[in-house]
């Protein structure tokens, strides 16, 4: 037995009854998260934790064990505490905009292949980190329209469906840069701006190996004013996913 689940499910008087009924699966299902070694799917274990007044690393430390890259997990520490992020992305969607399907593509495609399921899992556990905290930070990002336009049609309707949503959230900003805008600074490659609680800026860079952090962040700054000025505001960029003209 987790016991760490059960004594949780007890104070806050949940039954796997009341939890599977909140949640929206089985009574079986909830049943065996206070089993020793099964875990809540990515998309339940935030809610299941907030329903039990506890950290999902507290009730389930094996889900976070690192399955990202060694030279990934620096960056992905800065990240889960950040207090906002800005990021540009000019091939593919952002990583935490990501659906399974569209990110098992992306892995699956890269040098990373053998690992696409585990890593798969490492990005749904950084989504669920950030996306379904009770407080979490505000994120900004802009897409490079060419980056909508490539991918399977059966994987990319769904994928902008997600977007869709997900950029109707109030901490969550969408804008799209369009081709129209034409050539612009961030054609030199994606980049992450976090700022931290302590109230410091930190840069993640993105290149074929690996990436790497920056504590320079001006020069991203000064990239990030160009592509956010250039792309469309939030509700013509939701209109924009919407119609999706090049897909018809």
């Amino acid at each position: 037995m987790n016991r760490a689940v059960a004594a949780a499910m007890a104070e806050a008087g949940h039954t796997a009854e009341s939890l599977a009924e909140r949640v929206g699966v089985d009574p079986k299902t909830a049943a065996r998260w206070a089993s020793q070694g099964r875990i809540p799917q990515t998309r339940h274990r935030a809610q299941v934790a907030e329903l039990l007044g506890r950290d999902s690393a507290e009730l389930w430390p094996d889900a976070l064990k690192r399955k990202e890259p060694a030279w990934f997990r620096p960056w992905a520490d800065i990240e889960r505490e950040a207090t906002a992020l800005r990021w540009y992305e000019s091939s593919v969607l952002p990583g935490l905009l990501q659906t399974p399907a569209y990110a098992l593509a992306v892995l699956r495609s890269g040098p990373l292949f053998a690992d696409a399921d585990a890593l798969l899992e490492a990005r749904l556990g950084r989504q669920a980190a950030l996306l379904d905290r009770p407080r979490p930070p505000l994120m900004v990002f802009v897409i490079d329209e060419s980056a909508l336009r490539r991918g399977d049609s059966e994987v990319m309707h769904p994928q902008l469906d997600h977007l869709v949503d997900l950029a109707g959230h109030q901490h969550v900003m969408v804008h799209v840069l369009p081709l129209r805008a034409g050539l612009h600074p961030g054609q030199a490659g994606p980049f992450i701006i976090a700022s931290t609680p302590d109230g410091e800026d930190v840069g993640h860079l993105d290149d074929q190996a690996a990436g790497r952090i920056t504590n320079d962040v001006a020069a991203l700054w000064a990239v990030w004013d160009t592509v956010r000025s250039v792309s469309l505001p939030r509700d013509q960029t939701i209109d924009f996913l919407r119609a999706r003209s090049w897909m018809n």
